[in-house]
This record gives C-alpha cells, sequence and structure tokens, in this order.
C-alpha cells in the first residue's frame, strides 16, 4: 500500500504542469547571487526596499532595521544611513539624476509628520519636504516614491486614493487617482520608466495603471487571482529596458510576473521556497544595467540577484514559432 501511494506522488510531481513547463522549456531564470548580510557582517533583517541607481551603479536597500544599506555592484556593502543619519523610519527611496536620495519616512516621536527626507550624494541631509497644500495631507503618510527627468516627485500614501505630485521643492502640483467603477482607486507602488511613463500599482485591485508623463492614462494591465499568469497581492514593478520587459513582483503568490511593455504576460517565476530562485513574501525588485532582476525576498532575509536564462528565451521562441508553446 505504502509503495502504491508514494508511485502516485511520484506520477503526481513528474507530470505536474509546473514540471511539465519546466521540462519543455527550460527554467525561466537562473540564480547568480544573494546579500544576506549588512557591512558589519551580520544578517540582513526582512529587506523590504531595493533601488537601483544606475550610474553609481549601486544598489540601496530598506531593512527591517529601520535602516539604508547601500551596496555596489559585486553586491560589496558600502555605507549604511541609519537614525544618527536622519534616517529614522524610513518607508520609500528614490534618486534623481544629480544623485540626492529621497527618502519618504513616518511619523516618528521625534518628527510627528509624515516627510521626505532629501541626502546629496554624500549622504548628508540637506532638506526635509514636510507634505502639505492638498486635501487630507494632514493625514498623509507617505510611503513609496519616484521622481522624474523635471525632479517633480510622486507619493503614495496611507490613506490616500491615487498618488500626490510635488514639485522638487515640495510644492503641490496635482494628484493622479485612478478609478474603477467610480471609485478612487489606493496606491501601493510606483514606477517611472525612461520615457517618463509613470506605474502606478494597486494590490487592491491587482491591476497596474500607467501614465505618460503629463499625467494621461495610457492602459492597465494584470489580472487578479492565484493562478499562472495572474497577480494576487502586486507589490512594486522594475522596467527591464534592455530586454524591454516589465516585472511585478507579488507578495502572495511569491513570485515575479512578467510583461511586455504593452502589459501582455509573457511568463513568471519564483514561487513560495527558501532554495535559489524561491522567495517568501517578496515585496520590491530593481533591474540593474545589466538586467540583472534584484528582488526583496523579505521573509527569506536576503536579496535575490537573477537573470532570465538565455536557454529559456531560445526555448520559448522556437516553441512559438512551431506553435507548441505551453499557456
Amino acid at each position: 500500500m505504502l509503495k502504491y501511494f508514494l508511485s502516485i506522488i511520484i506520477l503526481i510531481i513528474v507530470i505536474s504542469p509546473i514540471n511539465l513547463y519546466a521540462q519543455f522549456l527550460g527554467t525561466p531564470v537562473e540564480f547568480l547571487s544573494a546579500i544576506t548580510e549588512d557591512e558589519e557582517s551580520k544578517k540582513l533583517s526582512y529587506p523590504s526596499n531595493v533601488l537601483y541607481e544606475p550610474i553609481k551603479k549601486e544598489i540601496y536597500i530598506i531593512d527591517g532595521r529601520g535602516r539604508i544599506l547601500i551596496y555596489n555592484s559585486e553586491f560589496f556593502p558600502l555605507y549604511t544611513l541609519e537614525k544618527g543619519d536622519g534616517v529614522e523610519s524610513p518607508q520609500g527611496i528614490a534618486i534623481d539624476k544629480e544623485g540626492n536620495l529621497y527618502v519618504t519616512q513616518s511619523p516618528s516621536k521625534e518628527n510627528p509628520n509624515g516627510r521626505v527626507s532629501v541626502f546629496d550624494v554624500c549622504m548628508n541631509l540637506k532638506r526635509e519636504i514636510i507634505l502639505e497644500g492638498f486635501e487630507g495631507s494632514e493625514k498623509f503618510t507617505p510611503n513609496k516614491i519616484a521622481v522624474d527627468e523635471t525632479g517633480n516627485l510622486y507619493l503614495s500614501g496611507n490613506p490616500f486614493p491615487g498618488i500626490v505630485r510635488l514639485s522638487n521643492d515640495g510644492n503641490f502640483i496635482d494628484i493622479i487617482s485612478p478609478q474603477e467603477n467610480g471609485k478612487k482607486i489606493q496606491i501601493n507602488g510606483i514606477t517611472i520608466d525612461l520615457e517618463g511613463n509613470i506605474y502606478l500599482i494597486s494590490e487592491e485591485e491587482s491591476h497596474i495603471y500607467v501614465y505618460d508623463k503629463k499625467g494621461r492614462f495610457l492602459f492597465r494591465f494584470g489580472e487578479k487571482g492565484g493562478c499562472t499568469g495572474k497577480l494576487s497581492r502586486p507589490q512594486a514593478v522594475a522596467i527591464d529596458n534592455k530586454n524591454d520587459r516589465i516585472y511585478v513582483v507579488d507578495y502572495m503568490r511569491h513570485s515575479v510576473t512578467t510583461y511586455d511593455r504593452f502589459g501582455k504576460y509573457i511568463f513568471e517565476f519564483g514561487g513560495l521556497g527558501w532554495g535559489e530562485g524561491w522567495f517568501q513574501y517578496p515585496k520590491d525588485i530593481a533591474v540593474d544595467n545589466e538586467g540583472r532582476i534584484i528582488v526583496a525576498d523579505t521573509f527569506n532575509d536576503r536579496i535575490q540577484i537573477l537573470k532570465v536564462s538565455e536557454l529559456f528565451i531560445q526555448q520559448r521562441n522556437l516553441a512559438k514559432v512551431e506553435g507548441n508553446e505551453t499557456p
């Protein structure tokens, strides 16, 4: 009887759709490396945000101890910003084209207001932007942030529908607010691509809303669900300019879903696990100049660095030509 049940289990594993997909097209990504320690060689703790800076080729991480950790492109720790440097309760990070670092911070005992702290290229605190001048600003707690090529700031907050756009000196410009059936949507992530297009992530709706640089709606993509090609709780978007792809990290499906630049689903990778290429409640994602994918694998206490397998792409393209591609 035991032998019978073992045979059934092995058969299920061998012929499962995931394994058939892997056998037919290969593994979507290859594991390259992982960041697991800070500059004191202590274990990285619950990294929640990751940012890649393309000029200096540095990686910025917000960890569970309320710090900002900076690494070079070889994943060597360079510097840590913490409370003594003006970083108390960081929620989101962005860098402008001059190399200034913008940090959204939630209220604290020392600073009762939500704010944006601005650091210069030497990581010295330059100024604080207090959020005001728009309806609901007194309760607005900023989380994610993005900066466009002109230096304008884009902030999502809680509780707040849509995002707030500010000039670089903190003056209110406008609010961009997607709607579904007349209801304004809560936004929990923002990304801006090289063309200035704005990607707004809604965890609630499992949609990504795309606007142009003038704030005009272009299209949306993403479909709510718990199976392949669907989104459960999307957290962040990264744009792969080298390979013309969009990556969306999904907290509840422990995965990264890949789309083309028009929002058409291509493939996904990951899943709940602890080994290389697997995730446990990932929260953020970035892509470097080489097209390497950088994932904040939060509950695995690490940053994973991956790349899409060239063999997978070749086999996938061949399957498309032959009309045998799996869904």
